[in-house]
């Protein structure tokens, strides 16, 4: 093939990310049909000579000072950034459904091929990104509405703690926190080396994929401490594109595979680009990608093409927003002082940031569903959005932050499309981010691992009924505010609660806080949704005790059958 031919072919590609139309007018077709006559080559990125991800990206960006790559005017940049940001906004067609092949693809043995899985992981996302009266989510994340409406919506899907590391070990090992021992952001019971020293390395579904035949890649964000500069990659993982310090968004350094390489790119950008080209040099699958960006985390830099986005943008304001607490109270939120003007306009000017950042993950779901679609695998690929957890900005009286056991934090986006999915399914049971490690296992047909404390939701997906759990447990440590290295070191007001472990029923939220005798919370959410008033001292004895049992069993419990058990009570 000449490379007039090749760039030719990749034109046709690249128009799956430009707006209907853009193909005939071809702005990107000088800068491809050069960048191909320079030797850059569609797939050759791990070498350094991609045509999209190594000399179409630098180029469309201005870094024209790097050897070997073609120069160009500003005119033909500003037209070809122009068609893709046009797309990328959403204005663009829906992606392609893919239509299955007549044969069903199969292993060299003659076994069915499992499905693929793609999970794209965020930062801090809270539920008020996705409501309110504003239409926040089809303005801002048009790709992730049509994966609502394109299939299934958990509506009871919480987090085992409202804090990255300890929520992402959860995640990669199926293991409750007090089963991992991670309950911070760092050492020694938390962050990468509190990770590494606890052989939680040795417990990811990583491994299991990977020994079911699966290629696996781990993109952006893995676990906080880990330095690309100085740490490997772990065990499991054929391919890897980590950052340590990706929360700017920008001056970040990515080892990728073993070699460190920087861009002008935003992450978000970054990460889109380098995951749609392992999900072209892995189409044939088996393959698993997790693509973990850092926003929308504070400092809440989007991508400047959204800078400006969103400028009249309100706070979606709950009855929670600035309310103060009652006598019932614990003493941690009762000494919280009330939110200024100042502060609250800050917040505001933080949470539009925030959807700003939240535009750009969204250009990057629709160009990995695009992808997918024109590679001809998206019929057999399970498409993931979630969080590691929740936010709060206001509510409770509580500058920004996380780690209480209230909604606001706990309480995350889970939305799958892929084979056998509903269009439109809204799943009610009770969830947690343990159960993705044993779901992997269960869509690879791996065997169960019994040590692992979730519980397999692939039968709820395909609508099956069945037992299923009543509770969800999560479990705090308070942060120690002397290590100044923890990115979510929590600020004067944000909260900062001691040592607890909460319960989160169907219709209520039970809280003990440890090393402090009886103290301890529960909210009708029946009757306060909002979770502002706590009627603790109304339980009953009978009561107190059977919740109390049920928190002994629940933070206790290690394994799938114990765990299942004891997460099945109706206390």
């Amino acid at each position: 093939m000449t490379p007039a031919q090749l760039a030719s072919v990749l034109l046709v590609a690249l128009c799956m990310h430009l707006p209907a139309g853009a193909a005939d007018a071809g702005p990107c077709d000088p800068i491809l049909n050069a960048c191909s006559a320079a030797g850059f080559i569609e797939g050759a990125a791990k070498s350094g000579k991609g045509i999209i991800v190594d000399c179409l990206s630098p180029v469309l960006s201005g870094a024209q000072k790097i050897d070997g790559l073609p120069k160009f005017d500003a005119k033909t940049i500003a037209e070809c950034n122009a068609s893709r940001a046009a797309s990328l906004a959403g204005e663009g067609p829906t992606p392609a459904a893919a239509k299955a092949p007549e044969a069903p693809l199969a292993l060299p043995n003659g076994a069915p091929l499992p499905p693929n899985i793609v999970l794209v992981l965020v930062d801090d996302f809270s539920m008020n990104l996705m409501t309110g009266d504003q239409k926040i989510l089809t303005r801002s994340m048009p790709n992730l509405a049509r994966m609502i409406k394109d299939g299934a919506n958990f509506s009871h899907y919480f987090v085992t703690d409202s804090l990255c590391c300890p929520s992402r070990t959860s995640i990669f090992t199926g293991l409750l926190p007090h089963n991992s021992q991670i309950y911070s952001n760092v050492p020694p019971d938390g962050g990468y080396k509190g990770f590494m020293a606890h052989g939680d390395d040795g417990k990811t579904f990583a491994l299991t994929l990977h020994a079911a035949g699966y290629q696996t890649a781990m993109m952006g964000k893995y676990l906080n401490g880990y330095e690309p500069k100085v740490h490997g990659i772990p065990q499991g993982w054929s391919e890897w594109a980590v950052t340590g310090n990706g929360y700017p968004n920008f001056n970040y350094v990515l080892n990728h595979n073993g070699m460190l390489i920087r861009s002008p790119l935003h992450l978000t950008d970054k990460l889109s680009s380098l995951a749609q080209d392992f999900l072209r040099q892995a189409a044939a699958g088996p393959f698993f990608l997790e693509v973990a960006t850092f926003s929308p985390h504070a400092p809440f830099v989007p991508p400047a093409r959204y800078a400006k986005a969103f400028a009249g943008l309100a706070y979606p304001k709950t009855p929670a927003y600035e309310a103060r607490p009652d006598a019932a109270a614990p003493d941690w939120l009762a000494a919280m002082a009330p939110i200024t003007a100042k502060e609250s306009d800050v917040m505001v000017k933080h949470f539009r940031n925030r959807v700003r950042s939240d535009k750009g993950v969204d250009d990057m779901i629709g160009a990995l569903r695009q992808t997918l679609a024109d590679l001809g695998v998206a019929y057999r690929t399970y498409v993931i959005f979630t969080s590691d957890n929740g936010f709060h900005m206001g509510e409770y009286s509580l500058h920004e932050g996380k780690m209480t056991p209230f909604d606001t934090d706990v309480h995350v986006p889970l939305v799958i499309i892929g084979p056998g999915i509903a269009a439109g399914k809204t799943i009610n049971a009770v969830t947690l981010n343990i159960d993705f490690y044993p779901t992997f296992a269960d869509w690879a047909g791996a065997p169960a691992n019994p040590n692992v404390d979730g519980h397999s939701f692939a039968a709820l997906l395909k609508g099956k009924s069945g037992p299923w759990r009543k509770i969800a447990l999560v479990e705090h440590r308070q942060v120690d505010l002397t290590i100044q290295d923890d990115p979510d070191l929590p600020a004067p007001g944000s909260g900062n609660p001691p040592d607890y472990r909460a319960l989160r029923l169907p219709g209520a939220l039970y809280v003990e806080y440890l090393n402090q005798s009886n103290v301890i919370g529960y909210y009708d959410l029946t009757r306060d949704p909002y979770e502002l008033h706590n009627i603790a001292a109304q339980l009953t004895p009978a009561r107190k005790a059977a919740l109390h049992a049920a928190m002994l069993a629940n933070s206790s419990c290690s394994g799938q059958s114990q765990c299942w058990a004891a997460q099945s009570l109706t206390p």
